[in-house]
């Protein structure tokens, strides 16, 4: 059946004035409200809340993000690790997977941002029988304001990262990200490790970092951290008596795009 909606429509189409049909095709597109990052590194070791991953061997990582103007966002970001098999938790897992989402703002026209979301760490792979799972939901919020942000990161989920009974568990940090001109930007930060449940506390520990970063226009950057715990993380070992947590350094090259 012809639909005469349609015919009416398009028989006025055909019938604009050219003039209008030049103007409407060089009106400029509007601005997409999406957008699409991607990123991929290589890092010497991963070095999670300082702590490494990978037992000092090297590290490839990457993500993708997307974000909407109005200040929602989602990512995903993934990792190669090797403390589960290292520390006889897991028969074999070698990939770390966070997916989160969340909004970020500004207060008025303070100038201070602020961002809030929730983000979930995988670890796929086989537990030995009795070892917990060392998957992980923290909700998170955090300020920012020039050079200074601050963060506070909660569990809530059962497990906190292999530990029983941990929900509640929170990491509070403080970062420093200085510009220092030609793409030069230096880092500092310390953060503190507050873990709940039963006999977990005596895991607590505070760590710091202190780097250097050169980013160029192409996306490339390029840097190096150190990375340091206070004494009481000794307990980080893996079957074997290796120490996650002891003094560290870091260098990388990474790209944005």
């Amino acid at each position: 059946m012809r639909n005469p909606i349609l015919v009416a429509a398009v028989l006025g189409a055909l019938t604009l004035p050219v003039a209008a049909l030049a103007e409407e095709a060089v009106a400029p597109a509007a601005e997409s409200p999406h957008t699409f990052t991607y990123n991929v590194g290589l890092y010497s070791q991963y070095i999670f809340r300082g702590l490494t991953q990978t037992r000092e061997t090297a590290a490839l990582q990457g993500g993708v993000d997307y974000s909407h103007a109005s200040g929602f966002y989602l990512g995903a970001w993934g990792s190669n690790i090797s403390w589960l098999t290292d520390g006889d938790y897991y028969a074999n897992s070698s990939l770390e997977v966070d997916v989160y989402g969340g909004y970020a703002s500004e207060i008025g026209e303070t100038g201070i941002g602020y961002n809030v979301g929730i983000l979930q760490y995988l670890y796929p792979g086989n537990r030995f029988s009795g070892s917990k799972n060392a998957d992980t939901t923290e909700i998170y919020g955090s300020l920012a304001y020039g050079w200074v942000s601050a963060k506070i990161s909660a569990v809530a989920s059962s497990n906190a990262f292999g530990f029983a009974d941990a929900d509640g568990t929170t990491y509070s940090e403080l970062n420093l990200n200085v510009p220092l001109g030609k793409g030069f930007t230096g880092l500092a930060h310390v953060g503190y490790q507050d873990f709940t449940g039963a006999g977990n506390s005596t895991f607590d520990y505070t760590d710091w970092k202190l780097g250097l970063t050169k980013s160029w226009d192409n996306g490339v950057n390029l840097g190096g951290y150190f990375t340091a715990t206070d004494g009481q993380v000794s307990r980080f070992t893996d079957a074997s008596g290796y120490n996650l947590a002891k003094d560290q350094f870091t260098v990388f090259v990474q790209k944005t795009f």
